[in-house]
């Protein structure tokens, strides 16, 4: 283990609160360089033998039982837990084996040997156990900022993270703040948390902010446009530009989002929004974004069946027609070619694998540079 980092005494290891907190220092407002890996316990998990689930309700037994020693002993201490776990399967999620050990516990001794495992873990399993433990038992008010801060390495801690502040009164806002600083993964644990709240409170943030262009925002976009009410939002006419470029990401998202999430085949209010969206975008200068994110709509309703899109035919080509008349705008032309120009990747991956199909003017007629090629598993560039 590293003891190069974090607050620690000099030579001792860094427990993964203070790399988390250390990072976050580091840029407050954003999510942590990758997700803050490598944890400061790096070498000692790529050293042991890889440990891997059981199957089913086995999974959590081990550390379960761990657990239920140590409480089964009035004069254990939370130390003692300490790399207790490095050497069992210990889920990221939700366990019911563990929550019973916890439900069977005194309550304050549980949060107690939570709340020292998450502040005070220098192991990755142990301090995963802690959150486990905060989450089951519900976690104190003045323990948020504990949680917010491990939840912030969130592909790890993500997960229970979101399930601890969930369970809290006045969750939301708790949530709105790790939602801000986390990606990947962790942004969808922490959005299908907010989602499931269904807190009116949040309702500008996920109309908003909740998709970051990650191809994973695809398990929970549906579930925005439907929570935050989506189709309600567009049908005011003085919607703000960030609702309506964030509209964009949610359609693009639920256009190829099939096995992931709900798409807009699925979606009841598709065609209202899609609409909505195609009249409203028309109303702004061009960006590339927007240009990127109406040719891949325009592609959607190019080739595939009116029902992917949740519109009849007749619709289904009214809309399109829209945004191609967007697109074909001068002034629209004119910011994708200057795109195009600063070699953005959008634009380029664009120009060589959509425009060609859909017979937009906008860019010149090229083929592909030497070794281009869809990015892997057919994901686009913007996401």
């Amino acid at each position: 283990m590293s003891g190069t980092t974090g607050t620690g005494l000099p030579g001792s290891p860094t427990t993964l609160f203070d790399h988390a907190l250390r990072l976050h220092e580091l840029a407050p407002e954003k999510p942590l360089h990758r997700d803050g890996e490598p944890y400061p316990d790096d070498g000692s998990h790529r050293r042991r033998r890889g440990l891997r689930a059981r199957e089913g309700r086995r999974s959590g037994k081990g550390a379960a039982l761990i657990l239920d020693r140590h409480f089964a002993r009035a004069s254990s201490l939370p130390d003692e837990l300490a790399d207790a776990f490095h050497d069992v399967y210990v889920p990221i999620h939700p366990n019911e084996h563990i929550a019973a050990v916890a439900g069977r516990a005194d309550r304050e001794r549980v949060r107690h040997t939570g709340r020292w495992l998450v502040r005070h873990g220098v192991d990755r399993c142990s301090a995963t156990v802690g959150l486990a433990l905060l989450a089951a038992v519900g976690a104190a008010d003045h323990d948020i900022p504990l949680i917010q801060t491990i939840g912030l390495l969130s592909d790890r801690f993500g997960p229970l993270a979101a399930h601890a502040l969930e369970s809290q009164p006045g969750g939301a806002e708790a949530l709105l703040w790790l939602a801000e600083r986390v990606t990947g993964w962790g942004r969808v644990y922490v959005v299908e948390a907010l989602c499931r709240l269904d807190d009116p409170a949040a309702r500008p943030w996920l109309l908003r902010r909740a998709c970051d262009g990650d191809f994973l925002n695809g398990y929970f976009a549906g579930k925005v446009a439907t929570v935050a009410r989506l189709h309600e939002a567009l049908a005011d006419p003085e919607t703000d530009s960030e609702v309506i470029d964030h509209t964009g990401r949610l359609l693009h998202c639920m256009s190829d989002c099939e096995s992931m999430g709900l798409t807009l085949a699925h979606y009841p209010h598709a065609k209202a929004v899609l609409e909505a969206h195609a009249r409203h975008v028309g109303s702004l200068s061009p960006t590339t974004e927007r240009y990127f994110t109406v040719a891949l709509l325009t592609q959607h309703l190019t080739t595939k069946p009116p029902e992917a899109a949740g519109c009849s035919a007749t619709q289904q080509e009214a809309i399109r027609a829209t945004y191609l008349g967007i697109l074909d705008r001068a002034e629209w032309t004119r910011t994708a070619r200057a795109g195009l120009a600063a070699d953005d990747n959008r634009m380029r991956w664009l120009a060589d694998h959509r425009a060609p199909q859909l017979r937009l003017r906008t860019f010149p007629d090229r083929a592909p540079d030497i070794g281009e090629q869809l990015t892997p598993g057919g994901s686009d560039p913007g996401r």
